[in-house]
């Protein structure tokens, strides 16, 4: 069994035979994945040393403190927070060993395929097709959107409905998608914010090999819940330090502008700083829990109360700097590695934390999913359970 004084000691060992100062950041993620030291509680040859979980801080405190270079993370955090668990879960043995070393440094960026114009947030409804050829290779046709970094994507985690004839929860497969074929077409979304991090993509003809599908045919549903569950906690449990996210500019302000002050605003500056500190502490209770295994439905609950707290607290903020809150630093159209709440304006956080509420999760369907899974209270009447997804109403 591995143990803290036992990972000391391998990565003090690692380091020495690495120094980061000298040896190229690409070289160094590489053979931190080979040691094991990427994810401790991967499998070994997988980055992993079948560790617990919790021990993986204590590398990253050693790697920390020696200035290793880490794989940017929020760049690459749908690949490592969704695609990577998904595969490790359902993969074989050679699809884990091609994809999750370069998933992990970042020399590979993955997006995901999941909602489309008629079924966001009743996803199970999707109607990307995916037809298999008598070759064995899938042909796939359709159209998905709010498709983040799928400008940048080398792969794609993808949901397509192969089979019309049962209901729509059973119908639908999952692949990884090759994001440079010739029938994958990117087109920016552009936001309120002015950037188009987001995408439509539109599959014609898109050649998947059977190698690349991740689960049983038609057992799509099941595969993507392993990603939808991981995605709420990547978004709503992130570890943040006090008065980390939203909060901390909100704070800053208030103490560095003492002429903006109000008793109103203090009043619900305190309540919005010790609800943040609570979501604060209770994603850190999740990811112990997580330890145990798999993330469950509670990850909704975080999600939920991640949209809402940014939400408020950007709207604060834009009250609390007046009419400086109303100004925009700049409105020019691109298209973002990554979001960055903290290192923008006031107007650029309020925006953008209105999206919030819909990616990874409308909040109403989580809201369902909190009553439901987590509270067990009886789910709400669903006409279309039985119906086969081709005779239902669009």
């Amino acid at each position: 069994m591995t143990d803290a004084a036992e990972l000391r000691r391998r990565t003090e060992e690692f380091l020495a035979a690495h120094p980061p100062a000298t040896t190229d950041r690409l070289d160094f993620l590489r053979a931190r994945f080979d040691a094991g030291l990427a994810w401790v509680h991967f499998p070994q040859g997988l980055g992993g040393l079948d560790a617990p979980r919790s021990l993986q801080a204590v590398v990253d405190a050693e790697l920390d403190a020696a200035g290793a270079p880490d794989n940017d993370p929020r760049r690459i955090g749908i690949g490592l927070g969704m695609a990577a668990p998904t595969i490790l879960q359902y993969g074989t043995e050679e699809q884990k060993r091609r994809f999750l070393r370069p998933l992990w440094t970042g020399e590979e960026v993955w997006c995901q395929l999941f909602s489309e114009p008629g079924a966001g947030s009743d996803l199970a409804a999707l109607g990307t097709r995916a037809v298999r050829e008598s070759g064995g290779d899938w042909v796939v046709n359709g159209q998905k959107v709010w498709t983040s970094s799928a400008h940048l994507a080398r792969w794609a985690i993808l949901i397509a409905r192969t089979d019309p004839d049962v209901p729509k929860h059973r119908g639908i497969t999952y692949f990884v998608c090759d994001m440079t074929d010739p029938g994958v077409e990117v087109r920016p979304l552009r936001q309120i914010t002015g950037e188009a991090e987001f995408n439509e993509v539109f599959l014609t003809d898109v050649r998947i090999p059977d190698a690349h599908r991740l689960g049983e045919v038609g057992d799509g549903w099941r595969v993507a819940q392993t990603t939808l569950n991981n995605e709420r906690v990547a978004i709503g449990g992130m570890r943040l330090p006090r008065e980390g996210g939203m909060i901390g500019p909100v704070a800053r302000t208030w103490r560095d502008r003492p002429e903006l002050r109000t008793h109103d605003l203090h009043q619900r500056l305190l309540t919005l700083w010790v609800e943040a500190e609570v979501a604060r502490l209770t994603g850190e209770r999740l990811r112990q829990q997580l330890v145990a295994g798999q993330p469950g439905p509670e990850g909704a609950g975080m999600k939920l109360a991640f949209a809402r707290l940014n939400q408020e607290i950007s709207g604060l903020e834009v009250e609390l700097r007046g009419e400086e809150g109303l100004l925009y630093d700049d409105w020019t159209m691109r298209r973002p590695e990554l979001v960055d709440f903290t290192g923008r304006d006031a107007g650029y956080r309020y925006l953008r934390s209105k999206g919030n509420s819909i990616e990874g999760g409308t909040s109403e369907v989580l809201l369902n999913i909190v009553a439901e899974r987590v509270l067990g209270l009886p789910a709400e009447p669903r006409t279309d359970k039985d119906v086969a997804w081709k005779d239902l109403a669009r």
